[in-house]
């Protein structure tokens, strides 16, 4: 049986990787979350109970816990999503974000470099320390732009990019001193089921339920690449299985959408599947589009080039923008109760991502 840890397993595309590698019998999954506000045991509800699936709560700047997680396991590799994600969070309190996602990656390579020390022949040189992260440690690209590749410059715009580049950088670095056998991936924005509310889909999906408006940054013209969970999780267990050692990766849904066009697919959706939800003062879901002030050093586009992985691997996303977000509007209309709960707490429908 091959061990795997994940790390940020109860998020959202942790939550979903969780569930894909449970679909190889060989694999069992040690799920790692420290359950902050976005982590929700209820999106791993479905596999929780499962023979082949382990859940520990931790911070991944425990070492000490996870240098005993690692020796009682004996893991053939970590794919490593633990990250604080929200530009609007960073912006407004940018510490957890540096403590997270830059000191929490240093504490699993440290932790991880330990590990192998006491591996031998197969077991060391089969060993894998994938990093997931953003599209967003680029930058922005203009609209008449090629795609970002992999041999890219850097240029985060926000403390959340800034701190996701670091950790990339981070993860390199361990690669080529310490011979740390490292995999990168960098993905454009995901979208679909169980995604944590304060996301511009879910956002917007729930603010229109709730008669509320759809507040969009400047003139919502910022565009996109948007990918589809379940086919991201799909790419990162092909990526782990088959990825060459030292190399990124870009995992991208080949769809851009300006903010704008994505809120109107989402109005015109909800017309379809829910327009008797709708308060009677509402005419249309799309009478709610409202535009807000800028927020600061905003990115204009996103796009990435997905000829390394579809060349090499054969990975396509097999999901479009307009069936899946289809299938992402009904799962939230057919699951008022895992978003309700959210929704009951502290949280509060503010802003779009």
């Amino acid at each position: 049986m091959k061990v795997i840890i994940v790390t940020g397993a109860a998020g959202f595309i942790g939550s979903c990787l969780v569930r894909e590698l449970l679909k190889d019998s060989e694999v069992y999954v040690i799920g790692i979350d420290k359950l902050t506000y976005a982590g929700n045991l209820q999106s791993l509800s479905e596999v929780s109970d499962h023979e082949r699936f382990r859940f520990v709560q931790a911070d991944i700047n425990d070492r000490e816990k996870l240098g005993s997680l690692f020796t009682e396991s004996s893991p053939v590799g970590l794919i490593h999503l633990a990250a604080e994600s929200h530009v609007d969070r960073a912006i407004e309190g940018p510490d957890t974000f540096m403590q997270t996602n830059i000191m929490g990656t240093f504490s699993l390579l440290e932790t991880a470099r330990d590990y192998l020390k006491t591996l031998k022949g197969r077991k060391k040189t089969g060993f894998r320390f994938h990093h997931v992260s953003t599209d967003e440690v680029y930058g922005d690209l203009g609209a008449g732009n090629a795609p970002f590749t992999e041999e890219s410059p850097y240029h985060p715009s926000s403390p959340y990019s800034a701190s996701k580049a670091a950790s990339d950088h981070l993860v390199r670095a361990w690669g080529r001193t310490y011979g740390l056998p490292i995999l990168i991936s960098n993905s454009s924005n995901n979208y679909g089921p169980r995604q944590f509310p304060e996301k511009l889909i879910p956002h917007m999906i729930l603010n229109a339920l709730a008669g509320n408006p759809l507040p969009l940054y400047g003139d919502g013209s910022h565009i996109r690449d948007w990918l589809h969970v379940e086919d991201h999780a799909s790419a990162l267990v092909s990526l782990f299985h088959r990825g060459i050692e030292g190399q990124t990766y870009h995992v991208g849904g080949r769809r851009e959408s300006s903010n704008i066009d994505t809120v109107r697919i989402i109005c015109q959706l909800l017309e379809e599947l829910a327009s008797d939800q709708k308060g009677e003062d509402i005419d249309r879901y799309e009478d709610l589009i409202t535009f807000v002030r800028e927020r600061p050093g905003h990115d204009q586009r996103y796009a990435v080039d997905t000829t390394v992985i579809q060349n090499e691997l054969g990975w396509y996303p097999s999901e479009t923008f307009e069936t899946g977000l289809k299938k992402t509007v009904q799962w939230y209309l057919d699951n008022q109760s895992w978003w309700k709960s959210i929704l009951s707490g502290e949280y509060r429908l503010e802003r779009s991502g």
